[in-house]
């Protein structure tokens, strides 16, 4: 705070005493707060502070919506990666079923393509054939013929 405090005293000693009479409305004391003028140059700074702040201010709001949109991209963003990995897994599993099932259509069309497999182009009936029992008389084995020999070890 700036207070003044004027204060005017003079010596009535050697001054007539009309002058006295007259003096004493020069002579008032005055006190009290008196605000002091301000310079043209330190108003100019003032305005250029307050107009500093209020950019700042605006380059503040500027950086927290910004950094809210940022926030909510990289959360849509670790969502839609972690939808992307589930279908990668997915996806493999599904791979590795189709690798399976093209695997058994290839044998199958290489079968077909080299005619391994045939069907009958024709049935052909054979007459039944009497069939004799065979006896044990019949087959002699020897002892050493039941013994399955191993070289090594």
């Amino acid at each position: 705070m700036n207070t003044a405090r004027v204060r005017e005293e003079y010596d009535y000693s050697y001054v007539e005493e009309e002058q006295v009479q007259n003096s004493v409305y020069e002579t008032a004391v005055i006190e009290g707060y008196f605000h002091k003028e301000n310079s043209v140059k330190e108003m100019a700074i003032r305005k250029v502070n307050k107009t500093l702040c209020a950019i700042l201010g605006v380059f503040i709001v500027v950086a927290f919506v910004s950094y809210y949109f940022e926030m909510s991209n990289e959360i849509t963003l670790n969502t839609l990666s972690r939808q992307v990995t589930a279908l990668n897994d997915e996806n493999a599993e599904l791979q590795n079923n189709l690798d399976r099932l093209k695997s058994f259509n290839n044998v199958d069309n290489k079968m077909v393509q080299y005619n391994l497999l045939q069907k009958a182009a024709k049935v052909i009936e054979v007459p039944a054939v009497a069939s004799t029992a065979m006896t044990p008389a019949s087959e002699k084995k020897t002892a050493s013929s039941h013994i399955n020999w191993a070289i090594g070890y």
